[in-house]
Formats: structure tokens, sequence, C-alpha cells
């Protein structure tokens, strides 16, 4: 990567933070197309990328196309199962597995390692493996992609960090991701990229352009980086509207399959914890000194306490931190949105936010510098604030309908009257409901299910063919040991039911050829994956490794034919 495009780059996404993008709705009726459709794009830039030297633009395409069909892209009303006649990532591969290319070839492999889906990837696996196309070496080998190193970069304001990746491919070319969390939205993944550059030479770029003395540079334990990237993108996948960059959400499914390179078991964000005592002694010892004691009122004591709700329960969680951003979010929509007062005591917030933001940064040691641009962003707000506090306005739950594009009505001649909350939720419901089915197992399951853990019970021998006992007592067994050493016995409980319905609804497969510890790790990794058991704290990789197998998911798919579910 050129020094000129590093830097364009850096400059593009650290404009691009400064705003929070609302995606428009992407079409999810996609259709694939051969070399003769009139709408050969897709396949000549596929061919394109794959032409290149380095591998890095086909696994961005890659990810592109990956995310296009992500339903965590959708307006959560609408993150719905989807219809018969939708396209869905798994459709939309699945035609690529009909579509016998080199440039689908090339596809199929790259997703198949990107997936954290391990029955689809399986899927996709055998079908290039029956291909006869001449690939990329490197094709062939990117799973052996290794995440080597972490690195946080840190302002002392606290608006958000960047974690940065040394990634190095098989072929030895090394490339970085750059992921910023966003610590003012709650701790989440607001934009990321990833660059054809070395990690070491990376940060002296950003360094030298940056050129900041309140940023830091900091070595990430690997775990610790994976769980706070991680947490990150869970978050910023529940927030609405989402946030769009050039490059993000485009390369998340990317960023997520190099940080499940990582080690497991690591530390998030941990949260500030401010008690009850904590805030008060923080109240008092603000209005007893030289900043706050000219501004002690009832009524300013009264703003202290939304300012302090403010600090501790959104962002970050500490009421010390102040910057410029946050000062936007405080005064051009949290206190008009959320603060509940008369206009002639909402209007002295801003003298008073002055004071105690003179007093935090006093407090913990900021540069005057900072201080100053920080009360310049109170006086650059205060005008736009002034104006909204003044102004007939959405609050509480009505500013969060609207937020979601989904305006609450009330009836023409009654402008005061209570929001319809059941009418505006009814869509939103509706897919919820459809999802905990879809979860559990259909509508009949959900309206029986109860919050008792399944009973530690014994294996059901009913209906399974005597001459089929000794190879799945031998299955039992591995299962059971799994269970006992990694899990426990609610999970043994339903790796039991789950076996026995194996067995009795086609034994053949015990009669038939096959390894023991193959049949139990699908077993386990079935029940696992229908209870979202897999993820930091127990990998995949994990619960097969504890079987000696490297893959358990087309033995899966049999085994839930079995038992009459859909694979």
């Amino acid at each position: 990567m050129s020094r000129g495009r590093s830097d364009k780059q850096l400059k593009r996404q650290r404009r691009q933070r400064k705003e929070q993008g609302r995606r428009s709705q992407r079409s999810r009726h996609l259709e694939v197309v051969d070399r003769q459709s009139e709408e050969p794009d897709l396949i000549a830039s596929i061919g394109a990328a794959l032409s290149q030297a380095h591998p890095l633009r086909l696994i961005e395409l890659v990810s592109a196309l990956m995310n296009t069909l992500d339903t965590r892209n959708l307006h959560p009303t609408e993150r719905r199962p989807a219809k018969s006649d939708e396209m869905t990532l798994e459709r939309f591969l699945n035609s690529f597995i009909e579509i016998d290319l080199p440039e689908t070839t090339a596809v199929l492999t790259v997703a198949s390692v990107m997936l954290s889906d391990e029955l689809q990837a399986a899927r996709m696996r055998r079908a290039v493996a029956s291909r006869q196309h001449a690939m990329p070496g490197w094709l062939g080998r990117l799973s052996g992609t290794t995440s080597y190193r972490a690195v946080e970069m840190v302002h002392v304001l606290g608006d958000g960090d960047d974690v940065i990746l040394g990634v190095r491919l098989p072929t030895g070319h090394e490339i970085s991701a750059v992921i910023y969390i966003d610590h003012n939205m709650g701790g989440v993944v607001k934009d990321a990229f990833v660059v054809d550059e070395e990690i070491g030479t990376l940060i002296a770029l950003m360094q030298l352009q940056i050129g900041d003395p309140d940023t830091t540079w900091t070595d990430l334990d690997l775990g610790d980086a994976r769980a706070r990237v991680e947490e990150a993108v869970v978050y910023g996948a529940i927030t609405f509207p989402p946030f769009e960059t050039d490059t993000w959400p485009m390369s998340r499914p990317l960023v997520e399959w190099l940080v499940r390179g990582l080690p497991s078991g690591g530390k998030g964000y941990v949260r500030p914890e401010w008690s009850t005592g904590d805030i008060a002694q923080l109240t008092e010892d603000f209005f007893s000194s030289e900043y706050g004691v000219a501004v002690d009122s009832p009524s300013h004591r009264h703003l202290m306490q939304s300012i302090l709700w403010f600090g501790t329960d959104w962002g970050p969680g500490d009421p010390l931190r102040w910057s410029p951003v946050n000062v936007e979010m405080l005064l051009s929509d949290w206190i008009p949105r959320k603060v509940y007062a008369e206009v002639a005591e909402l209007t002295t917030a801003p003298d008073m936010l002055r004071a105690f933001i003179r007093y935090c940064h006093q407090r913990q040691g900021i540069r005057l510098a900072l201080t100053t641009e920080t009360l310049e962003a109170v006086d650059l707000w205060e005008p736009e604030y002034q104006r909204i506090i003044r102004s007939p306005r959405a609050q509480g739950v009505d500013a969060l309908f609207e937020a979601m594009d989904m305006p609450m009505q009330r009836e023409a001649d009654e402008p005061g009257a209570l929001l319809d909350l059941d009418a505006a939720m009814l869509d939103f419901n509706e897919y919820m409901l459809s999802v905990l089915c879809e979860s559990v197992g259909g509508e009949e399951t959900l309206r029986t299910l109860d919050e008792r853990p399944l009973p530690d019970e014994a294996f059901d021998w009913t209906g399974i063919p005597d001459d089929v006992h000794d190879r799945v007592s031998e299955v039992l067994r591995l299962c059971d040991s799994c269970c006992e050493q990694l899990l426990d016995s609610e999970f043994r409980t339903a790796c039991r039911r789950f076996l026995a319905r194996v067995a009795v609804g086609d034994p053949n497969i015990f009669r038939r050829r096959g390894a023991t510890r193959t049949a139990a790790a699908a077993v386990c990794w079935v029940i696992g994956r229908a209870n979202n058991l897999f993820g930091p704290d127990l990998l995949v990789r994990d619960l097969l490794g504890f079987f000696e197998v490297s893959s358990a998911s087309q033995r899966a798919s049999t085994f839930l034919s079995a038992a009459g579910i859909d694979p």
C-alpha cells in the first residue's frame, strides 16, 4: 500500500467518524447472474479482484457481498425470517454452488472461511472440492491466516479507541485491521477498515499523521482485543440508526473472521461503577469547589442530577469525562429529549456545564488546550440548545419511536394525549414473536416454554433397535464425557434427547461405518449451535478439539435430517 493511499484513507476515515450515517434500506431481492446475464458486473468484479496479486482485494469484495445480505442492516421491524421469494445470504451462496465458474469458486472458498456457520461453510467446501478450476494457491490456505498482534490507540478525552490488528496471510502478505470503537454511543463499532500494510508500519504512519500528545499507543492482550471488538460489533448491530462509512459495515464479515482468530477468554471494557454515595459525594465536591460555588442553587442541583445521570448511565459511564463530542450530545439531544423541566431551569444548563467541565478537567489533569476546546463546544451548541428547549419537540418514548422511523399517531383533537404504544409496537412485536418461534422450534413449543432447566435424566432407549445399541452407547459415552468436562447436566440431557431422536429416526446411521467421535461431536455441535453456545467462552474448535476431529458439520446435517429437522 502506498503511503499516499494510506494517508488519504486514514484522513477519510477520521472525517467519517464525526458524522452518524443513516443506512438506506438495501434490497433483499438480489439475483445471481451468469456470464450471459444482462448484468454481468458482479462476475466481472470478482474476476478482476481474483486477478490481483494481493489477496486483500478479493477478500474485501466477498466481505462486502456477505454484508449486503446481512439482516443486521435492516430496520428493527424488518428483521424477521425471510419469505420464500426473498434473497438471503444462504440462498445467495447456494446459488453460487449451482454456477460452476472460477469466480463463483473463488467466492465460495473465501466465504467458507469467513462464515461462522460451520454447517453452511462445510457445504461450500464440498462444492469447491468437486470443481477443477485452477485457483491461486493462497485460496486453499486461507484458513491459515494468523492475527498475531493487537495495539490500542486511546485519546485522553475517551470518545473512542482504535483497536488495530496485525494479520499475516498464508502468502506472507501483511494486512492490518483498524476498528474504531465509539464509547459515547455505548461502546459500538462505528467504523473499521483493512489495509495492506504491516501493523508496525501502519502505526508509525498514524502517529506521524496524528501527532497528538494526548493520544497513547499500547499493545493489547490478544484475548482482550477479541472480547472488546466482538462486544462492540454486537452492540453496534442493535444500535439504530446504524453507523455507515465507506468501509463499514462492508468490512464487518472480514473483521469478525480476523477477530475469531484471536484467543478467547479475554476481558471486554469494564464500565465504572458509581454508587449513590459516590454520586452524592461528587455533587458536594463540585458545589463546594471554586468552580461550583457560584452556581450552587436548588435549580442547578436539580440539573446536576440530570447531567450526572447522563455521565454515569450513558456513553462510557464516567461523569468526569467531558469532550466536545459528548457536550454536543448532551446539549443538542439528550437534555432536550430526556429532561422534563421548566424552560427557565433548562436555560441555565450551559453555564453550569461550563463550571462542571472546568472542575472535572482540573481534577483529572487535562491539558488547558483540551479544556478550552470543550468549553468552545458549549459556546457552539448553546444557541441551538436554547432554540430547541423553547420549541415543540418529541420527548421520552415519542423521541425513541421517532428516531426509529416509527412515528406515533395521536388523535387529531387530543394533541397532548398519551401515545398508543400497542399500535406502534405491533410490527416489532410480530417480528420478535416470529424470531422466538423459529428459535425454539415452533409456536406450540414457545407457548409451553418455561424457565425451568432441563432435568438430569437418563438416556431413553425406547424404539432404538438392539443391533445398534453398542454404537449408540459409545456415542453416548463420548457425549456425556464432553458435557461433564466442558458443559453441564442440562446440556447433557439435551444431547441425550437428540441422540435418541436420531437413533429412532434413522438407525441405519449407526449400522454404517463411521467414527463414533465424529458422531458425538456432531450431536454436541448441533445442540450447542441451537442454544447459541459458541462464543468467546467456548469456540467451535474447542468443542471439536475435545473429540479430536476437525469438522462435524456433514455428520450433523445427516443427524438433523434423521431427527426430522431441516438442516
